[in-house]
Protein backbone atom coordinates (compact mmCIF):
# COMPACT_ATOMS: atom_id res chain seq x y z
CA UNK A 1 0.00 0.00 0.00
CA UNK A 2 1.27 3.48 -0.84
CA UNK A 3 1.82 6.30 1.61
CA UNK A 4 -1.38 8.12 2.61
CA UNK A 5 -3.71 5.29 1.66
CA UNK A 6 -6.80 5.36 3.88
CA UNK A 7 -10.55 4.99 3.87
CA UNK A 8 -10.95 7.97 6.18
CA UNK A 9 -13.00 10.80 4.76
CA UNK A 10 -12.05 13.45 7.29
CA UNK A 11 -9.13 15.90 7.17
CA UNK A 12 -6.76 13.53 8.98
CA UNK A 13 -3.75 15.49 7.75
CA UNK A 14 -4.75 18.68 9.61
CA UNK A 15 -3.51 17.45 13.00
CA UNK A 16 -0.01 16.35 11.92
CA UNK A 17 0.36 19.51 9.81
CA UNK A 18 -0.57 21.75 12.74
CA UNK A 19 1.87 19.92 15.03
CA UNK A 20 4.69 20.20 12.47
CA UNK A 21 4.06 23.93 12.05
CA UNK A 22 3.76 24.56 15.80
CA UNK A 23 6.81 22.58 16.91
CA UNK A 24 8.81 23.78 13.93
CA UNK A 25 8.05 27.44 14.62
CA UNK A 26 8.89 27.11 18.31
CA UNK A 27 12.11 25.24 17.56
CA UNK A 28 13.25 27.96 15.15
CA UNK A 29 12.40 30.76 17.57
CA UNK A 30 14.00 29.06 20.59
CA UNK A 31 17.19 28.38 18.64
CA UNK A 32 17.34 31.98 17.44
CA UNK A 33 16.70 33.34 20.95
CA UNK A 34 19.39 31.10 22.42
CA UNK A 35 21.98 32.45 19.99
CA UNK A 36 21.26 36.07 20.88
CA UNK A 37 22.80 36.18 24.34
CA UNK A 38 21.20 39.56 25.05
CA UNK A 39 17.85 41.22 25.78
CA UNK A 40 17.00 38.44 28.22
CA UNK A 41 16.37 40.72 31.22
CA UNK A 42 14.23 43.77 31.85
CA UNK A 43 13.83 45.29 35.31
CA UNK A 44 12.86 42.46 37.65
CA UNK A 45 11.95 40.19 34.73
CA UNK A 46 14.18 37.37 33.49
CA UNK A 47 13.48 35.28 30.40
CA UNK A 48 12.88 31.60 31.27
CA UNK A 49 15.28 30.71 28.45
CA UNK A 50 18.11 32.30 30.47
CA UNK A 51 17.26 31.20 33.98
CA UNK A 52 19.16 30.54 36.25
CA UNK A 53 21.23 33.62 35.49
CA UNK A 54 24.20 32.64 37.70
CA UNK A 55 25.45 30.47 34.83
CA UNK A 56 26.79 33.69 33.34
CA UNK A 57 29.38 33.75 36.15
CA UNK A 58 31.39 30.98 34.52
CA UNK A 59 29.94 30.75 31.01
CA UNK A 60 30.50 33.96 29.11
CA UNK A 61 28.52 33.01 26.04
CA UNK A 62 24.74 32.58 25.92
CA UNK A 63 23.79 30.45 28.96
CA UNK A 64 20.61 29.40 27.14
CA UNK A 65 22.61 26.54 25.64
CA UNK A 66 23.37 25.27 29.14
CA UNK A 67 19.69 25.51 30.10
CA UNK A 68 17.43 24.68 27.17
CA UNK A 69 18.73 21.15 26.64
CA UNK A 70 17.05 19.99 29.88
CA UNK A 71 13.47 21.19 29.16
CA UNK A 72 13.96 20.25 25.50
CA UNK A 73 14.93 16.73 26.54
CA UNK A 74 11.93 16.53 28.86
CA UNK A 75 9.57 17.46 26.04
CA UNK A 76 11.33 15.35 23.41
CA UNK A 77 10.98 12.21 25.56
CA UNK A 78 7.45 13.07 26.72
CA UNK A 79 4.90 10.37 25.87
CA UNK A 80 2.54 12.85 24.24
CA UNK A 81 5.19 14.68 22.23
CA UNK A 82 6.65 11.39 21.01
CA UNK A 83 3.34 10.49 19.44
CA UNK A 84 2.96 14.01 18.07
CA UNK A 85 6.31 14.36 16.34
CA UNK A 86 6.50 10.71 15.23
CA UNK A 87 3.33 11.42 13.27
CA UNK A 88 4.12 14.98 12.16
CA UNK A 89 7.78 14.60 11.14
CA UNK A 90 8.41 10.88 10.62
CA UNK A 91 4.93 9.94 9.34
CA UNK A 92 5.01 6.59 11.12
CA UNK A 93 2.05 6.67 10.61
CA UNK A 94 0.78 10.24 10.10
CA UNK A 95 -2.61 9.34 11.63
CA UNK A 96 -4.68 6.37 12.73
CA UNK A 97 -5.79 4.11 9.85
CA UNK A 98 -3.51 5.93 7.41
CA UNK A 99 -0.58 4.22 5.71
CA UNK A 100 2.67 5.86 6.74
CA UNK A 101 6.23 5.68 5.51
CA UNK A 102 7.41 2.13 5.06
CA UNK A 103 10.11 1.06 7.50
CA UNK A 104 11.72 -2.33 7.26
CA UNK A 105 12.90 -4.14 10.37
CA UNK A 106 10.88 -1.83 12.61
CA UNK A 107 11.90 -2.36 16.23
CA UNK A 108 10.14 0.50 17.96
CA UNK A 109 12.13 2.18 20.73
CA UNK A 110 14.42 -0.75 21.41
CA UNK A 111 17.52 0.48 19.57
CA UNK A 112 19.62 3.63 19.32
CA UNK A 113 18.72 6.48 19.22
CA UNK A 114 15.09 5.75 20.13
CA UNK A 115 16.01 3.70 23.18
CA UNK A 116 17.09 7.00 24.78
CA UNK A 117 13.40 7.81 25.15
CA UNK A 118 13.53 5.64 28.26
CA UNK A 119 15.47 8.32 30.19
CA UNK A 120 12.34 10.48 30.38
CA UNK A 121 12.21 9.95 34.14
CA UNK A 122 15.59 11.60 34.62
CA UNK A 123 14.54 14.60 32.53
CA UNK A 124 11.50 14.82 34.82
CA UNK A 125 13.79 15.29 37.82
CA UNK A 126 15.61 18.10 36.02
CA UNK A 127 12.32 19.71 34.99
CA UNK A 128 11.14 19.76 38.62
CA UNK A 129 14.37 21.49 39.63
CA UNK A 130 13.94 24.12 36.93
CA UNK A 131 10.39 24.75 38.12
CA UNK A 132 11.74 25.81 41.51
CA UNK A 133 14.09 28.26 39.78
CA UNK A 134 11.30 29.71 37.63
CA UNK A 135 9.03 30.26 40.64
CA UNK A 136 11.90 32.10 42.35
CA UNK A 137 12.04 34.32 39.26
CA UNK A 138 8.33 34.99 39.67
CA UNK A 139 8.94 36.13 43.25
CA UNK A 140 11.67 38.47 42.01
CA UNK A 141 9.23 39.82 39.41
CA UNK A 142 7.19 41.33 42.28
CA UNK A 143 10.09 43.54 43.35
CA UNK A 144 10.50 46.98 41.74
CA UNK A 145 13.46 48.96 43.10
CA UNK A 146 13.16 47.09 46.37
CA UNK A 147 9.41 47.72 46.67
CA UNK A 148 6.56 45.28 46.24
CA UNK A 149 4.67 45.70 42.98
CA UNK A 150 3.54 43.98 39.83
CA UNK A 151 3.54 44.69 36.15
CA UNK A 152 2.20 42.97 33.08
CA UNK A 153 5.50 41.11 32.91
CA UNK A 154 4.89 39.75 36.40
CA UNK A 155 1.61 38.26 35.19
CA UNK A 156 3.33 36.82 32.10
CA UNK A 157 6.05 35.10 34.15
CA UNK A 158 3.50 33.89 36.71
CA UNK A 159 1.29 32.38 33.98
CA UNK A 160 4.33 30.78 32.39
CA UNK A 161 5.44 29.10 35.63
CA UNK A 162 1.89 28.01 36.38
CA UNK A 163 1.41 26.39 32.97
CA UNK A 164 4.85 24.78 33.05
CA UNK A 165 4.01 23.39 36.49
CA UNK A 166 0.75 21.98 35.15
CA UNK A 167 2.55 20.35 32.24
CA UNK A 168 5.30 18.90 34.44
CA UNK A 169 3.18 17.49 37.24
CA UNK A 170 0.61 16.06 34.80
CA UNK A 171 3.43 13.95 33.32
CA UNK A 172 2.64 10.25 32.93
CA UNK A 173 5.98 9.40 34.52
CA UNK A 174 5.32 11.41 37.70
CA UNK A 175 1.88 9.82 37.99
CA UNK A 176 3.52 6.40 37.78
CA UNK A 177 6.18 7.30 40.36
CA UNK A 178 3.58 8.58 42.83
CA UNK A 179 1.35 5.54 42.69
CA UNK A 180 0.81 4.14 39.23
CA UNK A 181 3.34 1.37 39.78
CA UNK A 182 1.75 0.10 43.01
CA UNK A 183 -0.23 -3.12 43.17
CA UNK A 184 -2.02 -2.01 46.33
CA UNK A 185 -2.33 1.43 47.91
CA UNK A 186 -3.68 0.01 51.17
CA UNK A 187 -0.49 -1.95 51.90
CA UNK A 188 2.01 0.60 50.58
CA UNK A 189 3.82 3.11 52.83
CA UNK A 190 1.81 6.36 52.95
CA UNK A 191 -0.77 4.57 50.85
CA UNK A 192 -3.68 6.95 51.50
CA UNK A 193 -1.63 10.04 50.74
CA UNK A 194 -0.14 8.50 47.60
CA UNK A 195 -3.59 7.47 46.42
CA UNK A 196 -4.87 11.03 46.78
CA UNK A 197 -1.87 12.42 44.94
CA UNK A 198 -2.21 9.77 42.24
CA UNK A 199 -5.91 10.57 41.79
CA UNK A 200 -5.14 14.29 41.54
CA UNK A 201 -2.32 13.74 39.04
CA UNK A 202 -4.57 11.42 37.05
CA UNK A 203 -7.10 14.23 36.62
CA UNK A 204 -4.36 16.57 35.44
CA UNK A 205 -2.97 13.86 33.18
CA UNK A 206 -6.25 13.69 31.28
CA UNK A 207 -5.40 17.13 29.85
CA UNK A 208 -1.68 16.50 29.40
CA UNK A 209 -1.80 17.42 25.71
CA UNK A 210 -3.48 20.74 26.53
CA UNK A 211 -0.92 21.48 29.25
CA UNK A 212 1.86 20.63 26.79
CA UNK A 213 0.76 23.13 24.15
CA UNK A 214 -0.29 25.90 26.52
CA UNK A 215 3.02 25.72 28.39
CA UNK A 216 4.98 25.69 25.13
CA UNK A 217 3.24 28.85 23.95
CA UNK A 218 3.62 30.44 27.39
CA UNK A 219 7.38 29.90 27.68
CA UNK A 220 7.93 31.22 24.16
CA UNK A 221 5.78 34.28 24.82
CA UNK A 222 7.51 34.92 28.17
CA UNK A 223 10.88 35.14 26.44
CA UNK A 224 9.40 37.30 23.67
CA UNK A 225 7.78 39.67 26.18
CA UNK A 226 10.98 40.24 28.15
CA UNK A 227 12.99 40.56 24.94
CA UNK A 228 10.72 43.17 23.35
CA UNK A 229 10.50 45.18 26.58
CA UNK A 230 14.30 45.13 26.85
CA UNK A 231 14.58 46.31 23.23
CA UNK A 232 12.16 49.16 23.89
CA UNK A 233 9.60 47.84 21.42
CA UNK A 234 7.00 47.05 24.09
CA UNK A 235 6.25 49.07 27.22
CA UNK A 236 5.61 47.13 30.39
CA UNK A 237 2.38 48.19 32.08
CA UNK A 238 2.67 48.69 35.85
CA UNK A 239 -0.34 47.10 37.53
CA UNK A 240 0.37 48.28 41.09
Amino acid sequence: MTFGTTQRGDKWWAGPLAVACGLGAFGIYATWAAFQGNHYEYGPYLSPFYSPLFLFDWWHWSPAFLILWAPAGFRATCYYYRKAYYRAFFLTPPACAVVGTCRQNYRGETRFPWILQNIHRFFLYLALMFLVVLWIDVIHAFSFDGKFGAGAGTAVLFANSLLLSGYTISCHCLRHLVGGGLDSFSTAPLGKLRHRLWACLSKLNERHMLWAWMSLLAVGFADLYVRLCSMGIWTDIRLF
